[in-house]
């Protein structure tokens, strides 16, 4: 039976990917009022700080794709002139540091990126006493906060999705599942935080290690607290990279039945493609960006560039555009906190977003579930954030 599941190392890469934005914050930045004055009749100095010059390959690839889609949307503004200008962190915390200050040294009002957890920290502390803010690519919250937001889906912000709309259809009472890391435990916060939001009974939850043994050993668990608990939805926070494929299959045949039992993910159940195939993910829910912007998008940056861009790509387009979009009113306090807060949110290549003044953000997504092997869309993503149950 677990012939056809990937090797341990395989698995474990998982791991990595749940945790390579993420990093300990070292310390929380503070900013004096709020940010830089600027003049919007003139091009606005914004610096871009991307992984280029790491030793690890795919922070090459990583790099080109957000500033291609950085330059895509400047190339998309109307009446507002962005001077980018690009800095190169080797993905690495003191490189960031360092071209954080020399940024602003050199004119930048304001800091897209740079992609790494501990990095943008370390951005974000280099520059707040001269009042510059950081719109980092982190999904890392605990990293968010002064002058430091973060670009990057969250796992709150998902979870709070997925379980108001969840809680709509009547499902009241959720078992939650994560890995024993960092990362998993992240997301069990996040998701016994949306649980608590809606009004949903938090009927317990279930750790397990992450490895293939550690994921076996975890379902007698999973199905004995279920039996104990009668939840009528698991919310499994597992990537289809690490214990998602195991899970999927294991529950369902200890008995936790996905008919009585809604599956709920934390994580994109799309991505990869291959993962559409699995009989257990069949009628499970997840939260994914509008599919439609996705796609517009997609097509822009093919023509521009001749290929597809980084899922992480579209945050740099959706940064320059949230600048753009305050740039244009004409106000000279267009980049301070009070400005990038707005309730309003701004139009990213994904879909609507907006930033809290704790550095987080909120982003519109969709609900979905697989069908016969396709993504369907059951709720659709929200075009504004008037009256949304977030």
């Amino acid at each position: 039976m677990f012939n056809r599941f990937r090797p341990a190392r395989s698995f474990l890469k998982g791991a990595v990917a749940g945790l390579a934005l993420l990093g300990l914050a070292a310390c929380e930045p503070t900013l004096g009022g709020g940010g830089p004055s600027v003049n919007t009749g003139a091009p606005v100095p914004v610096a871009l700080l991307v992984p280029k010059g790491s030793a690890d390959s795919g922070d090459a690839v990583l790099a080109q794709s957000l500033e291609n889609a950085a330059r895509l949307a400047i190339a998309d503004l109307s009446g507002v002139q962005i001077d980018l200008r690009v800095y190169a962190t080797a993905g690495r915390a003191d490189v960031a540091q360092q071209v954080a200050a020399q940024a602003v040294n050199e004119g930048a009002k304001i800091i897209i990126g740079p992609l790494y957890g501990e990095a943008a920290n370390a951005a974000g502390v280099a520059v707040a006493g001269k009042g510059i803010n950081v719109l980092s690519f982190s999904n890392n919250t605990t990293i968010a906060g002064g002058n430091v937001f973060v670009l990057g889906p969250t796992f709150d912000n998902t979870a709070n999705r997925l379980m108001s709309y969840a809680s709509k259809q009547g499902k009241k009472r959720v078992l939650t599942v994560h890995a024993d890391t960092v990362s998993g435990q992240l997301a069990r916060n996040a998701a016994h935080g949306a649980i608590a939001k809606t009004g949903a009974e938090n009927v317990g939850s279930v750790a397990y290690q992450f490895s293939q043994q550690g994921v076996i050993a975890a379902v007698d668990q999973v199905k004995s607290t279920a039996a104990a608990s009668q939840p009528d939805a698991l919310f499994l926070t597992a990537q289809t990279s690490g214990a998602l494929p195991l899970f999927s299959q294991l529950l369902p045949e200890a008995g936790v039945d996905p008919a009585t039992t809604q599956y709920i993910g934390l994580t994109r159940w799309d991505v990869p493609a291959q993962t559409l195939e699995l009989p257990g993910v069949q009628g499970g829910w997840f939260a994914m960006p509008d599919p439609g912007k996705t796609q517009q998008f997609q097509q822009r940056y093919s023509q521009a560039y001749g290929g597809l861009p980084h899922p992480v790509g579209g945050l740099a387009y959706d940064g320059i555009a949230a600048i753009g979009a305050l740039v244009k009113a004409g106000k000279s306090d267009a980049l301070t906190i009070g400005a990038l807060t707005q309730g309003a949110g701004f139009q990213g290549v994904n879909g609507i977003f907006r930033l809290h003044a704790d550095g987080t953000n909120e982003r519109g997504l969709a609900v979905a579930t697989i069908r016969d092997k396709k993504v369907v869309v059951i709720d659709p993503a929200p075009t504004s954030f008037g009256g949304i149950g977030f």
